[in-house]
């Protein structure tokens, strides 16, 4: 488990092909130096487990279905992603209940800024915007956000200047596609209402 608070932005130093799947190297040597074989690390919000790891790089293996239904598959050297290392029992919990486990992905379509303030508006498949609220949770690349607006196909957040500098959000732009996953809370509430009609 997560909280989609990022801890780092790190680096794609190596992509190492292994059909059907590949090996992603990430330096961050903050992180590296504490991370061991085995770890889960969530790389833009999609849970990874160390399979290398020396004190400036980590290696993470990324299969078929990883690479296709995340944006991970659209990664080069040199691309930044956000790190987070998994909670540990007794850690505060700054964001919210975030599995690693992505849902979907969705594009921004509309980047208004305000000085160093910005609104984007993401697109969402619409069986997703059936778990979003406004003033609920989303992590969007693995950041924690509240929803501001919610519609059937697309929804907003609001970004404060600190999130911008410190995420792979502040350069994004129109086009961009990022991966998502909704509140685990509105997944077994959608669940239990559809269960009532078997």
């Amino acid at each position: 488990m997560f909280s989609g608070i990022v801890e780092a932005l790190g680096r794609i130093a190596e992509i190492r092909p292994e059909p059907p799947g590949c090996t992603l190297v990430v330096e961050e040597p903050n992180i590296a130096a504490g991370t061991k074989v085995a770890d889960s690390i969530c790389v833009n919000g999609c849970c990874l487990t160390v399979v290398e790891a020396d004190a400036r790089t980590m290696a993470f293996q990324a299969g078929p279905e990883t690479l296709a239904r995340t944006n991970l598959g659209m990664l080069k050297p040199g691309s930044p992603v956000n790190l987070e290392r998994a909670l540990a029992v007794g850690d505060r919990l700054g964001g919210h209940f975030v599995s690693g486990h992505i849902d979907g992905t969705g594009k921004l379509i509309e980047r208004i800024d305000h000085g160093d303030w910005s609104d984007f508006w993401f697109s969402v498949p619409r069986e997703l915007a059936r778990q979003m609220a406004s003033k609920g949770s989303i992590a969007v690349d693995g950041v924690s956000l509240t929803i501001v607006g919610c519609e059937p196909d697309r929804f907003s957040v609001a970004l404060i200047p600190y999130t911008l500098a410190v995420t792979t959000l502040g350069p994004m732009q129109a086009g961009d596609k990022v991966n998502l996953e909704t509140d685990i809370l509105a997944k077994y509430v959608q669940r239990l209402a559809e269960s009532q009609n078997w």
